[in-house]
Order: structure tokens, then sequence, then C-alpha cells
């Protein structure tokens, strides 16, 4: 058997390159079902989901001719000797109206920003181009026709994509989307989320710690992160480290989650029951453990369409399975594009790097003089200690290194925690 490699349930599991593992998540998965949206449920809804089908708009915009400005609507003909003075025949607000707006020759409409144009007009004066005296508007200046009108179907035609599948539904498309008269959206469905955080030594939240136990933090940091990237409604059960237990729990996940997270119960201790009953409970594993470090025995399963995610239980591990593996996969199930952004930094100090791994580092993050990304490596980076996070920005790949090392200047990759 190859150095690394395992078993589950009789199966042989070598250990994967970090690219290899990824590539084995990624490459089974397809976006869930689509969900079509009406318009007033997209604020509550549709917000940071992913549009399935393009979104085409309903209507002209603008929809008639406006003015851009407050000002007077005119006759460019009317114009030619500067300054010039016409009666004001009429006043027009952006409002509905029962009929179009007319404009007689030789006189001027008070007119609003928004304000439909009437036909036979072809200029506007901003008003701070005019003096008002009673009934009557002064024109100071000249102005070349189609001065501060906005013609119909400029920014869009009816038809015209307002956005195609794929696109992110922003605050900003869904002004779009709304301003377009679109009465409904295709989404894909985001996908749903359960987390089973094993271990008898684990204490819940706020609860007293008997002897030998420990506070839980893989529950709060996955939660957070989770909802940071969109995904609030989450299911956090705590599970007891009792195969049938663990069996029962995966199954009960299997059944209603897209996505099932479980943290610790994945090496290869006695009380380690993870990969087995997910075998059990029916999954089909993709791998289990990749040259990495920390977080090296990563357990990725499928049953149907739920992807199960056995994460060590250390919350370091935790932290890079959930940034590198899961992040992406459940992007790519809401039809997303990658949405981990990988930059290239400086080392500002040498760091070792193991000889067969990827070695994940939490650093701090500037700019130095020549614009270019530098890395500060930091301190207590060991798998089950956490605390070095109230200073560190981003994440680095340290690329495994013969010599066991990283010299400082070395350029490596990073993303944002």
């Amino acid at each position: 058997m190859p150095a690394g490699a395992t078993t589950v349930a009789g199966m042989k599991a070598d250990m994967l390159s970090v690219d290899e593992a990824l590539a084995r998540v990624l490459d089974p998965l397809r976006p869930l079902q689509s969900e079509t949206l009406p318009l007033h449920s997209i604020p509550q809804l549709a917000l940071g989901r992913v549009l399935a089908e393009p979104v085409r708009s309903t209507l002209d915009l603008p929809p008639f001719r406006q003015s851009a400005v407050d000002g007077y609507a005119v006759r460019h003909a009317d114009l030619q000797n500067i300054p010039c003075e016409l009666p004001v025949a009429s006043e027009i607000a952006a409002a509905a109206r029962a009929d179009a707006p007319t404009l007689s020759p030789g006189t001027a409409a008070r007119i609003f920003t928004g304000g439909w144009l009437p036909d036979t007009a072809d200029t506007v004066v901003r008003q701070e181009l005019t003096r008002r005296d009673g009934d009557r508007v002064h024109v100071l200046e000249a102005l070349a026709p189609g001065t501060d009108i906005r013609l119909q179907g400029e920014e869009l035609k009816v038809g015209d994509t307002v956005a195609e599948p794929g696109a992110l539904i922003t605050p900003g498309l869904l002004g779009a989307i709304a301003m377009a008269g679109v009465g409904h959206v295709s989404t894909w469905r985001k996908p749903r989320i359960a987390v089973l955080v094993t271990g008898d030594e684990v204490a819940e939240p706020g609860a007293p710690l008997a002897p030998g136990q420990i506070a839980d933090a893989n529950g709060p940091l996955l939660r957070a992160y989770l909802a940071h990237w969109g995904y609030a409604d989450v299911q956090v059960r705590y599970v007891r480290d009792h195969f049938d237990t663990v069996c029962e729990a995966l199954a009960d996940s299997f059944a209603h989650f897209d996505v099932v997270i479980t943290t610790g119960g994945v090496s290869v201790g006695d009380h380690d029951h993870v990969p087995k009953a997910a075998v059990r409970s029916g999954a089909e594993t993709l791998f289990w453990k990749v040259a990495q470090k920390p977080g090296m025995p990563l357990y990725v399963a499928a049953r149907g369409r739920s992807t199960l995610f056995g994460l060590p239980g250390n919350p370091a591990s935790v932290l890079v399975n959930l940034l590198v593996y899961v992040r992406p996969a459940l992007a790519r199930l809401e039809g997303r594009a990658a949405p981990i952004a990988w930059h290239r930094g400086r080392l500002a100090s040498p760091v070792r790097a193991e000889t067969a791994k990827t070695f994940w580092l939490r650093m701090q993050h500037r700019i130095d003089e020549a614009g270019t990304s530098l890395l500060q490596p930091l301190p207590k980076q060991a798998s089950h200690m956490l605390s070095n996070l109230a200073q560190a920005a981003v994440l680095v790949r340290i690329p495994p290194q013969a010599g066991g090392h990283c010299a400082q200047g070395q350029m490596v990759e990073w993303t944002t925690l």
C-alpha cells in the first residue's frame, strides 16, 4: 500500500494533493434545482442567489422620452435669438398621465426631471440657464438640439438582456431587475446545510465544562463563516462519539440536506466513527486524507445528491478545509463561479515548510512601497489554535519544499480569511 494510504470499510484511500482533492470534490457537483421567485420575494429570498436563466427587460428604458433635468421643454427652432422669451403654456411633472403631453410652437412647458417630453419638443433648457418672469421664461444661453433629453430605450430596449445566467443577484442587480419591469426570476436553489459537531469531550457554547471537556469552537466558527457567505439557515447538531449515534445522525442528514459537514471523528482512533458510519449509511467515499497541514484527515463522501465533508476536529483544520474545499463546493451547487480569489504575495520573513505536503499558514497582510502584497507570518499556528485569527487577515498556501523552508521574499499564494 502506498505511503499515507488508509482504508475505509476495506477501500484503499491514497493521500491526495490539494489540487487533486479539490478536483474530486468539484467534478461531480452540479447546480441544484432552479426555483422561480416572484418580484415581491426577491429582497427576502433571491439576494445572494445565482440566476439560472437570463433576465430580459420587459420595458424600454427609459419607457418614453424624458427630461434629464428640471427646466423647460422647448422646440429648438424657437431658440434662434438668444436671449429669447417664451410663454410657459403648461407644466409637466414626473407622474402618471391620462394622455401624452403636448407643446405648441413658440411656447415652453415647465418640466421636471423624469417628466414625459412632448413629441414636438426636442430640447430641454435647464432651470439654471433661465429666468422666470410670471408666466414667461427667458432663455439666457444658446443650446444644442437634444440637450438634456433622455431618449426612449437608450439604456435598454424590450427583450434586451439585463443579466446572464450565472450572475450573482446583488442589491444593485435587484434594482436593475425591478426597473426593467421583470416580475419573476429563475435562480438556483441555495444548498441546505447541516453541521454535526462530534465528540464526547465537546461542550456546547455557553455550557459549563465538566472535567475533561473543551468548549466548542467549531460550531460557532462554521455557523459564522457560513452566515458571512450567505448561508444563514444552517442546522447545527451535537453528536456523541458512539457508532450507532453517528450512523443515525448521518442517515438523517443525508435524507434532508444537500451538504453535511462534520467535525471530528475522521482519523484512525477507536472513537473516530464518521468514515465507517458514512459507508454504513450508504455513502460512497470520494477520498480520505489530503497531503496538507493542518487538515490532513479530510474525509469526503457522497450519497445521492448529498455531499459529506468530514472535517478533522481541530479548529484550525476546520477553518482550512472549510475555506479551501467546502466553500467552492457550495458555490458550485448554487451555480456560482469559484468564490475564492487567489493572489500572489511576498513572504516578509522565512517560514517552515513541509517536504511533501501543502502547509497552510495564517498571516498578516499589507502592501509595500512597490505595491506588492507583503505577508507576515504569525505565531501559534498549531491545528488546535485559533487565537491568531485576531491578527490574521489571510490564509497563505506554502507548497511542498524540498529543503523544508521558504525563504524571505519568496512569492506564494494567499486568499482572504
